[in-house]
C-alpha cells in the first residue's frame, strides 16, 4: 500500500484473497508485514513537521512518558498528527472493550490490513453484549442523526433551507431528473466534505424535538452533543458508552421481565396487607424465573415432560456465535465506510474517491436508461432468482470449482474498502504509531467523579446555521433554555397517557425490601474478605486458584499507577512487575519481583534477574483473563464496591503458556504487547 499521496491501485484496488499454504512469519514492526504496520512506520516520516504530535517524534534510547500518570491538561495535545487526544481516547476506550483475544495469523490479511475478526471467533454472552454496544453507537447513533435531518427538512422550520430542497427536486421531478440529481448529490458529498455541513448543518441530536423545532435534552442539560440524551460527561464520547450500555441493559430488563411474567394490568388497586412492598422486584430474580411462572399459573407439570426445553437451549446457544459474527461484520462495515468517507491519518483518501467513482457510472447511465428500462431489469431479477433455481445451483457450483475463494471477492473490505480500517484496526494502527517512535499513546485519563452538570461547550462543527438563519432556525434564547441545566427538568420521558409502560418499568422494593438488600450485601461482603483470607493460606500450600486470586481486589485507596515500562502485577501469586524491556536489540517483556523498580525503575539495570523474560516477537496469542469466574467476580465487585482486577495470558510461539494476574492496567499492557511487534493479528 502506497504512502504517497493518492495512485490508481488506491481508485482500482485488486481484490486480495489470502492463500491459505502462503505462510509469513515477521519479528518486528519494521517487516511491514502488514498495510497498518507500514502506516504506523512511515506515519511521522510522511507527517509535515508542524502536523506531527507528540508520539510521532522519534525517541531513539529509552521509552518516553509522554503523561501516563498525568491529568488530561498535562498531555500534550495532539499525541498523533490530525487528531485531537479526546478524540484518539474515545478509540482506545472502545478498543479495550472489544478486544479480549488476539492469535497471530501466518498468512497475510485480507485487504492488506490485521485485527480482523476471526471466522470461528469464540462467542461469550460478554463479547455479545460488547458487540450490541457497539451497534447502538455505530449505526444507532447515526440513524437517530440521519432521522432528525429528514425531520428538519420536513418541518419547514428552517424554511430557506427546505425552499432549496424542495425547489431542487421539483424541478427534477418535472424533467425525469431524479436519479442524476441524487447520485450528482452523493458524488459532492462523498468527494467535497465541506458540503455536508452545507447541505446538513450539524446539530445535536438531543435538543432536535419530534417536529424539528428545539427540545430540552432528555437529561435535563446539553451535557454532551453527540448523544441521544444529551447526558454530562467526563470525557468526549462517555455519555454515548453510557447510553449503549443502559440500552443493552433495558432490552435484558424486557426480556426478563417478560420471563418473569410481570403484569401490571393484573395488579390489585389496593396492595395493603398483602406484604407485596416487602418483597423484592422479580425483574431481579433470574433462576427459576420460568419455572416460578408456570407454577404461579396453576401449572405444576414436572420439568421431565418438557421435550422442548433442552433442544431449544441447545438451538439458542448454537446460533448464537453466528448471530454476534453477523452483528460484527455489520458494525464493522458500518465503521469502514465512516472512515472511507472521514479518514484519520495516517490512512489516505483513496478509497473516499474510490467511493464517488463507482456513483459516476450511475450518474451517466442515468441519462439514457428510462424507468420503463429499469422496471423490465428489476421485474426480469425477480423472476429469474423465483424460477432459476437448477442454473443457478450449476452456476455456484462451477464457480466454487474454478474459485474457490470467490466469496472472498465479494467482500467489502476486499474490494471497494480496501486498506480501509474498522476503528479497532485504526486504533491499533495508531498504538503502532507511538511503538514505532518509543512513545507508547497515555491511556483514556479516569475520573471517579461525576460529569459536572452544566452545558457543554458547543463549537461550528457541532451546531452549525443553514444558509443564512440561526441554528435551527431558533433565537439565542431558545437555545440557551434548551441547553442550560433545570434542575426541576422530568428524567423519566413516559408521558402520564402511558401509564402501562411507566407501571411495567417500576421497580421498588420497599423498605423492607431494601433492609433485606442492605444486610445481604453485608452478609455477601462478609463472605468475600472471609474467602480472600483464606485464599492467602491456600496460596501459601499451593493451590493454583488461590495463587490466581491473590491482589485481585485492591485495597481502598491502593497507589495502581504503573506504566508505560512496569506494570505492576502477580505471578504464580507472588508481587512484582511486569516489565517491557526496548533498548535490547530483541524486545522483551519479563517479570522481577525487585521492588525497588518502582523507585529506581528498569533503565540500565542488570541487577533485575527476572523470574522469566519472552522475546515480543516470540508471542503468538494474547488473551484477557480472570481470577475468579465472570459470577463470581460480579458478586466481588458488587460487595465489594471495588475493581476488580484481571489477568493476561501469553502463549509463545513454543507453545509455553505464561499467566499474570492482578494487573490494575491489564488493557494498556495488553496494548503495548499487541502494537509492538511484527504479528498480524486476528480477533478471536
Amino acid at each position: 500500500m502506497s504512502t504517497k499521496g493518492v495512485v490508481y491501485k488506491d481508485l482500482l484496488p485488486v481484490p486480495h484473497v489470502t492463500d491459505p499454504n502462503d505462510h509469513e512469519t515477521s519479528t518486528s514492526i519494521t517487516d511491514t508485514p502488514s498495510a497498518s504496520h507500514e502506516l504506523a512506520l512511515n506515519a511521522a516520516k510522511d507527517a509535515h513537521p508542524d502536523e506531527k504530535g507528540a508520539a510521532q517524534v522519534g525517541h531513539k534510547d529509552e521509552i518516553a512518558d509522554l503523561g501516563w500518570n498525568e491529568p488530561k491538561e498535562v498531555v500534550e495535545n495532539p499525541l498523533v498528527g490530525g487528531l485531537e487526544n479526546e478524540d484518539l481516547w474515545v478509540l482506545v476506550r472502545r478498543f479495550n472493550k472489544q478486544m479480549y483475544h488476539v492469535k497471530e495469523m501466518p498468512n497475510p490479511p485480507p485487504g492488506g490490513l490485521d485485527l480482523n475478526i476471526a471466522d470461528e471467533e469464540e462467542f461469550s454472552p460478554d463479547k455479545l453484549r460488547s458487540n450490541i454496544e457497539r451497534l447502538y453507537m455505530t449505526i444507532g447513533i447515526g440513524m437517530m442523526g440521519f432521522g432528525k435531518h429528514i425531520v428538519r427538512l420536513r418541518s419547514w422550520r428552517e424554511t430557506q433551507r427546505t425552499a432549496w430542497f424542495c425547489t431542487a427536486y421539483f424541478i427534477a421531478w418535472a424533467f425525469d431528473f431524479i436519479v442524476p440529481l441524487l447520485s450528482l448529490t452523493l458524488i459532492a458529498l462523498i468527494v467535497y466534505p465541506r458540503s455536508r455541513h452545507i447541505l446538513f448543518p450539524p446539530a445535536p441530536i438531543s435538543i432536535v424535538s419530534e417536529k424539528g423545532g428545539v427540545q430540552k435534552p432528555k437529561a435535563g442539560v446539553l451535557g454532551s452533543t453527540d448523544s441521544a440524551t444529551g447526558a454530562p460527561e467526563n470525557h468526549k464520547g462517555e455519555a454515548v458508552e453510557q447510553e449503549a450500555s443502559n440500552f443493552v441493559t433495558g432490552v435484558a430488563s424486557v426480556a426478563l421481565a417478560s420471563a418473569t411474567g410481570k403484569h401490571p394490568q393484573a395488579e390489585p388497586e389496593s396492595k395493603e396487607g398483602v406484604g407485596a412492598e416487602s418483597v423484592p422486584d422479580p425483574t431481579a430474580l433470574v433462576e427459576s424465573a420460568k419455572d416460578a411462572k408456570e407454577k404461579a399459573g396453576g401449572d405444576n407439570a414436572s420439568k421431565k415432560k418438557d421435550k422442548t426445553k433442552e433442544p431449544m437451549e441447545v438451538a439458542m446457544w448454537t446460533k448464537m456465535r453466528p448471530v454476534m459474527h453477523g452483528l460484527s461484520d455489520v458494525v464493522d462495515g458500518w465503521e469502514r465506510f465512516g472512515n472511507a468517507l472521514s479518514p484519520t491519518p495516517p490512512f489516505k483518501e483513496g478509497p473516499r474517491l474510490r467511493l464517488a467513482a463507482l456513483i459516476v457510472p450511475l450518474f451517466l447511465g442515468s441519462f439514457f436508461i428510462t424507468s420503463y428500462m429499469f422496471m423490465k431489469g428489476v421485474t426480469f431479477g425477480v423472476g429469474f432468482g423465483f424460477f432459476g433455481d437448477p442454473i443457478i445451483t450449476r452456476g455456484l457450483d462451477l464457480l466454487n470449482r474454478k474459485f474457490p475463494n470467490w466469496q472472498k471477492l465479494l467482500e467489502l473490505r476486499n474490494t471497494i474498502l480496501k486498506g480501509v480500517p474498522t476503528n479497532a484496526q485504526l486504533t491499533i494502527t495508531l498504538l503502532r504509531i507511538g511503538e514505532a517512535n518509543k512513545a507508547p499513546l497515555p491511556p483514556p485519563p479516569h475520573t471517579n467523579t461525576p460529569p459536572p452538570e452544566r452545558p457543554a461547550d458547543v463549537n461550528e462543527d457541532e451546531l452549525r446555521a443553514a444558509g443564512g438563519g440561526p441554528p435551527l432556525n431558533a433565537t439565542d434564547a431558545e437555545l440557551n433554555e434548551a441547553m442550560s441545566h433545570d434542575p426541576l427538568a422530568k428524567q423519566d420521558t413516559i408521558s402520564s397517557s402511558d401509564s402501562d409502560i411507566a407501571a411495567s418499568k417500576e421497580k421498588k422494593h420497599g423498605k423492607a425490601g431494601s433492609k433485606f438488600l442492605s444486610f445481604f450485601k453485608g452478609t455477601v461482603k462478609g463472605g468475600v474478605e472471609t474467602t480472600l483470607e483464606t485464599d492467602k493460606l491456600k496460596a501459601k500450600v499451593g493451590n493454583h486458584h488461590a495463587r490466581n486470586r491473590l491482589g485481585a481486589v485492591p485495597p481502598k485507596n491502593a497507589d495502581l499507577t504503573s506504566g508505560p515500562v512496569e506494570f505492576k502485577c502477580r505471578f504464580d501469586g507472588k508481587k512484582g512487575h511486569v516489565y517491557i524491556a526496548t533498548k535490547a536489540t530483541i524486545p522483551c517483556v519479563a517479570f522481577s519481583t525487585d521492588s525497588t523498580i518502582e523507585k529506581i525503575g528498569t533503565k540500565e539495570r542488570e541487577d533485575l534477574h527476572p523470574v522469566w523474560s519472552i522475546p515480543v516477537a516470540e508471542i503468538s496469542e494474547l488473551k484477557k483473563v480472570g481470577g475468579f469466574g465472570w459470577k463470581a467476580k460480579m458478586v466481588v465487585g458488587w460487595a465489594m464496591d471495588r475493581e476488580v482486577a484481571d489477568g493476561l495470558e501469553i502463549l509463545e510461539r513454543s507453545g509455553r503458556r505464561t499467566r499474570v494476574m492482578a494487573v490494575p492496567l491489564r488493557d494498556e499492557l495488553f496494548n503495548r504487547l499487541v502494537a509492538m511487534g511484527g504479528q498480524k493479528w486476528e480477533s478471536w
